[in-house]
């Protein structure tokens, strides 16, 4: 097991990475200083059934009193409806300002179930319980909760950092092939924008990663999560360095838009965005193409995309591109690389970045 804590002043909290931490799940809630009472457990339709009786069992046997909401699975669950039947459910449980939500499962989950946190009652203490790639090597850490619009994703959210993350690697034992490859992406990210030495390891230790050997699991997940704890702790609302995180994420968050949420999967799109990244790095930051490939290359390796769709439809694609977070007037601040595992933000316009993809 790997342990460290991220540096939030009164927000501060610990991450545990390593096999089998679902069954340890009650007691490092407890060592967290969260208090024994009734909590809810939001989780989704595909990993309820895996893991749920697990987290119960834990939970109940360090004396909280959980009760179970579950969710459909998938991102369409990110939306207000969804959003709306969870509020239901933990009114029904009659949870109170004491109460705290554990987040079971992958991105969606714990976006969805960190933003009802932050509102219910205008807040109650939540745990990510990341099981999925994506979620463990990334979005479980950060305090951002969101859900999304029909027009751009994550549009509506709140920042909301957890007790707690506890990222047991073994579930990602079930993860289908495809869901498991996309959170690659996001490992990669962190290689590109901040820890050049990764991207070598990287093509080294792939091979294992990918035939998901345990070791090499808790070692990429913590350091991927570590890279992200030092961002955000020296900066949580994203006022400057914490951008740099975005890098991939404008394009790839237009790409989900665009061509209907779920039919790309996250990482998916992210690893789209990042190539489309790195071809204006080329073209704006003096990036040179041999420092690029090494990063396309490991993205294909990894079976991920690196084009963008075929006919993919422009008109939509720059719709949702002018609804990016990051849109300041005509520009959007985008994360560009200078040199490998060096990043930074630099306004481009809309036409600029639509032209790179061409």
């Amino acid at each position: 097991m790997r342990a460290f804590r991220v540096e939030l002043g009164s927000a501060s909290h610990d991450v545990y990475v390593g096999a089998g931490l679902l069954d340890e799940l009650g007691r490092l809630a407890l060592d967290a200083g969260i208090k024994p009472g009734r909590v809810a457990i939001v989780t989704d339709s595909t990993v309820g059934p895996l893991y749920g009786e697990r987290a119960t069992a834990s939970l109940r046997n360090a004396d909280f009193k959980p009760v179970t909401i579950t969710i459909p699975a998938g991102e369409a669950s990110k939306s207000l409806e969804v959003l709306g039947t969870v509020y239901d459910r933990m009114t029904e449980a009659e949870l109170d300002r004491a109460s705290t939500v554990f987040a079971l499962g992958g991105g969606v989950v714990g976006d969805l179930a960190g933003f009802a946190a932050a509102s219910y009652l205008r807040g109650l203490a939540i745990v990510q319980v990341p099981t999925t790639m994506v979620a463990q090597v990334d979005s479980a850490l950060g305090g951002k909760t969101a859900i999304n619009h029909q027009l751009a994703k994550n549009l509506i959210g709140a920042f909301h950092q957890p007790r707690l993350i506890v990222a047991d690697v073994a579930t990602l034992a079930t993860l289908p092939e495809r869901e498991f490859r996309e959170g690659l992406s996001e490992v990669i990210k962190y290689g590109a924008i901040m820890d050049a030495p990764m991207i070598g390891d990287l093509e080294r230790d792939l091979d294992a990663i990918l035939a998901r050997n345990g070791a090499a699991l808790e070692a990429v997940v913590a350091r991927s999560l570590e890279h992200k704890a030092a961002v955000v702790s020296a900066d949580e609302r994203e006022d400057g360095l914490r951008k740099i995180l975005n890098f991939g994420h404008t394009v790839g968050h237009a790409i989900e838009a665009s061509a209907g949420y779920g039919n790309y999967l996250h990482g998916e799109a992210i690893a789209i965005g990042i190539v489309a990244a790195l071809q204006l790095s080329v073209n704006y930051a003096g990036l040179s193409a041999d420092q690029a490939s090494p990063i396309k290359e490991l993205l294909e390796r990894a079976g991920l995309p690196t084009k963008m769709p075929e006919q993919w439809n422009r008109a939509e694609f720059i719709r949702a591109l002018r609804l990016d977070k990051k849109r300041r007037y005509d520009f959007v601040e985008f994360v560009l690389l200078d040199r490998l595992g060096h990043a930074f933000t630099q306004k481009l316009q809309f036409e600029q970045i639509v032209a790179s993809l061409i």
